[in-house]
């Protein structure tokens, strides 16, 4: 097997392994959980660094021939590029952080250790897909395990609640982004359909999709996809999800499954509908039934030229600003870190709606660090939870004189979160905010990224007055008995603060590896076909591909 194929196989291998294991061997299981995670991320590791940054097209693409249904077209087909080889290496190193923070799960240890390697698989799987069946079908498999962990080793009185809705929301979501993939894949020739995501690339670059079912089909994935990332207003079921899931859970749907959604529209929606992306969002018909009057002149020419990235740049706002007052109102931690998550999504979709280069790359860059960063805040919280039973900020001071190791990783973390240079996370906001501001797309983008400044100055407040509620005052008589992290308690925590160091004082290793890509996609997204080179059908070229060895 290659190396692409073992960072997908072996977590459902050992899922399937663990099923067969007595229950009463815990030990075995924790092993066998904690030993898979560590190999995948040692391979996700070799992947990465075997990466060859200057070539645009698909790397190591391998095909497994006993999965998918060659009569349907459908192959299950892996491959890397750019744009995914770095979320493929921070949703293995956040896997097995999530593995070592769950080794004191004590209730039906070996449902929850087979529910997170299906969910490490699933979701490895759906980022490395070349097959448009297996990226939604894996996306599916790695979602429902959530489900099931909040429902049953959720805590809190509301986490019933929290698991009817965002069983509802994600739900709806997933049907929404099914519809326009569905509707995408019935635009090709019935002798040419396929699922290949780069074949489709291929043919609707020589044959342009016709407008009408672009405008038909964008919207349907730009809310579909968005749901799944938490885009306001339709962001309601991240908080509450993520303030009663289980530690483990939270760090992976949160670091790595919610990045899905904006990976579908960076892979699929923006290369192959640029023009649905740019159709007006009001038809230009409807202004002859309504007569806006009572708005400027100004508002109204906007409101005709207005396409849906220009609404989606908008709609931005409400994650990094809106989302960002509400966290400054939060006293439960969980909470404040939920609704922390769905304003740094703001940052990735601005990025993505700037249509620039720098924009692109930054928000993929954000998507990683954020990875990291949910993680790394949500295996802190959890180890809080452990120490105090509470999460109430509140009933919790005076920590960093308790837990200096926690204390410390804590304030890193929330600096990490406010964008303080040294981290990963400035650099992809700062990308962000010059690719938005230079983007061309008119005065209404500029005046989004100058307003999204404003939403770090508000997530400064919220995360450094968290900071000061948890770890400085008098000891609370809630965290009188704490005990520090132990040296084997610590490696979670160091190894995703050394990842968001790493990749914050040398963003090269990531933004060289990007930018090909990113070009390529970003030049489709803007109609320039003539000058783009496509990249090769998966399985095709690609100088190959079947080793990382061969690749060098």
């Amino acid at each position: 097997m290659t190396t692409l194929t073992l960072i997908f196989v072996l977590p459902l291998l050992a899922a399937v392994a663990l099923a067969f294991v007595p229950r009463n061997y815990r030990f075995v299981m924790r092993l066998v959980t904690l030993a898979t995670t560590l190999l995948v991320a040692l391979l996700a590791v070799t992947l990465f660094w075997r990466f060859n940054a200057d070539d645009a097209g698909y790397q190591f693409v391998t095909t497994i021939p006993f999965l998918g249904a060659e009569s349907l077209g459908i192959q299950c087909k892996l491959g890397v590029d750019g744009i995914n080889v770095g979320l493929i290496l921070m949703g293995a190193i956040v896997a097995f952080a999530a593995a070592c923070v769950s080794w004191e799960i004590e209730d039906r240890e070996k449902e929850f250790y087979i529910l997170l390697l299906v969910m490490t698989g699933g979701i490895l799987g759906a980022f490395a897909s070349l097959d448009l069946f297996f990226f939604y079908f894996l996306r599916e498999l790695a979602l429902v395990p959530t489900f099931i962990m909040i429902g049953v080793w959720g805590r809190g009185e509301n986490k019933n609640y929290a698991t009817f809705k965002i069983t509802l929301y994600l739900s709806l979501g997933a049907l929404i982004a099914l519809f326009g993939l569905i509707a995408l894949y019935l635009q090709l020739p019935p002798n040419q359909r396929t699922f290949d995501i780069g074949e489709i690339t291929n043919y609707f670059k020589a044959n342009p999709m016709p407008d009408g079912a672009q405008r038909f089909i964008f919207p349907l994935l730009l809310f579909g996809f968005g749901i799944l990332v938490s885009l306001w207003p339709f962001h309601t079921w991240a908080p509450p999800g993520y303030g009663s899931a289980p530690t483990a859970t939270a760090m992976l749907h949160a670091g790595v499954l919610k990045k899905f959604g904006l990976y579908g529209l960076i892979r699929v929606a923006l290369p192959l509908l640029s023009q649905g992306a740019r159709a007006p969002v009001i038809p230009p018909e409807a202004f002859a039934h309504f007569q806006l009057w009572l708005l400027p002149a100004s508002i109204q020419s906007y409101l005709q030229s207005m396409g849906w990235f220009d609404l989606l740049a908008l709609l931005c706002l409400g994650n990094i600003l809106y989302c960002g007052f509400v966290t400054m109102r939060q006293r439960d931690l969980n909470l404040l870190i939920g609704n922390s998550s769905v304003a740094h999504m703001g940052f990735v979709l601005l990025g993505i709606a700037s249509l620039s280069l720098v924009g692109v790359t930054g928000a993929v860059v954000v998507m990683i660090a954020h990875g990291f960063l949910a993680a790394l805040t949500f295996g802190l919280s959890g180890y809080l939870y452990q120490q105090t039973r509470t999460l109430d900020m509140t009933q919790m001071s005076g920590l960093l004189q308790r837990l200096p190791f926690i204390g410390a990783a804590m304030v890193m973390a929330m600096l990490a979160g406010c964008g303080l240079p040294g981290f990963a996370n400035f650099v992809g906001e700062v990308m962000v905010f010059f690719g938005t501001w230079k983007s061309g797309l008119g005065a209404a983008q500029q005046l989004v990224a100058a307003a999204a400044w404003g939403g770090l100055i508000v997530g400064a407040v919220y995360m450094l007055r968290a900071v000061r509620n948890i770890l400085h005052g008098p000891v609370a008589e809630k965290c009188e008995s704490v005990t520090d992290a132990n040296s084997w308690r610590k490696l979670p925590f160091v190894l995703l603060l050394a990842a968001l160091f790493v990749f914050g004082f040398l963003p090269k290793l990531l933004t060289e590896k990007i930018r090909p890509a990113a070009a390529v996609i970003v030049n489709l997204a803007n109609g320039d076909n003539q000058n783009t080179p496509v990249k090769p059908p998966a399985g095709v070229n690609v100088a190959q591909t079947t080793t990382p060895s061969e690749t060098k």
